[in-house]
């Protein structure tokens, strides 16, 4: 890998990490069309890179993680802020537990990185069509309770797995739960940053044992410093675009892409 192909999947990683179409299917097809073969590094730099976005997400959500992480000291369930640190927790658990005991198995799953895209993005285009023509799209997240939580916690497992996108599986659980779309993305842009430290903390481990570690280690930087700085404008105008669009425009660039990628994958 380049340190411009770096780059390039980096502002991938960035805009498309928390819009929900799938970041792994969209890195998958970059690192097709940049025709980048599959290996070690390449598997630990799609992880590690995500960790530019989680860096966009303590920046732009900051006081508000502030706050949780303050909050969650005090009684159990004894304040919305207190309630809302605990749901994070439980919503976190499924995925944590299906990604330690499943990551090798799911690592193995698939080795044609462009079918593995095409599944993502046909999951994502189904589970956001059916958030927006089944949610109510009536609650807040202060009516939230453990059960909410831990469904869409479930909905989580479902980015371990080639499925559907981190995000747009998580905000359609929560739709789907009938929260509105601000607060059902606000939820899984703060219960995605456990799983995202601990899936780019493990990788960051293996890192050390890699064979030129120095000379990777300029090549990733830059990659994630790319997706640092387009995840941040990527929430900021995701947010945005929730509080008055729908999901369905995500859900048809996901089956073109993914219709598109499955031409490509047998047909080019």
């Amino acid at each position: 890998m380049t340190l411009l192909q770096s780059i390039l999947l980096g502002i991938v990683e960035g805009l498309t990490e928390f819009i929900p179409v799938s970041s792994t299917a969209q890195l998958l097809i970059g690192q097709t069309l940049l025709r980048i073969p599959p290996s070690a590094a390449m598997t630990a730099f799609l992880v590690i890179v995500q960790l530019g976005p989680l860096m966009a997400l303590i920046v732009y959500f900051w006081k508000d993680l502030l706050s949780l992480v303050k909050a969650f000291f005090a009684a159990p369930f004894s304040t919305e802020e207190n309630k809302l640190a605990w749901y994070i927790i439980i919503a976190t658990i499924p995925a944590l537990i299906a990604g330690f005991l499943l990551k090798d198995y799911v690592e193995a799953l698939f080795k044609t990185p462009l079918l593995e895209a095409a599944i993502r993005m046909f999951a994502a285009a189904i589970l956001l069509t059916l958030a927006e023509l089944i949610g109510k799209r009536l609650r807040k997240l202060d009516s939230m309770t453990w059960l909410d939580a831990l469904i869409v916690g479930l909905f989580q497992i479902l980015a371990v797995f080639p499925g559907a996108s981190r995000s747009g599986a998580t905000i359609s659980g929560g739709m789907l739960r009938g929260f509105d779309r601000l607060s059902a993305a606000r939820f899984a842009f703060l219960m995605s940053a456990p799983v995202m430290l601990a899936a780019g903390g493990y990788e960051t481990l293996k890192l050390f044992r890699m064979p030129g570690l120095g000379e990777f280690l300029p090549i990733l930087a830059a990659g994630f410093t790319a997706a640092a700085i387009v995840g941040w404008l990527a929430i900021k105008w995701l947010l945005n675009y929730l509080n008055r669009h729908s999901l369905y425009v995500f859900a048809a660039y996901c089956v073109v892409a993914g219709a598109l990628s499955l031409v490509f994958l047998f047909f080019a």
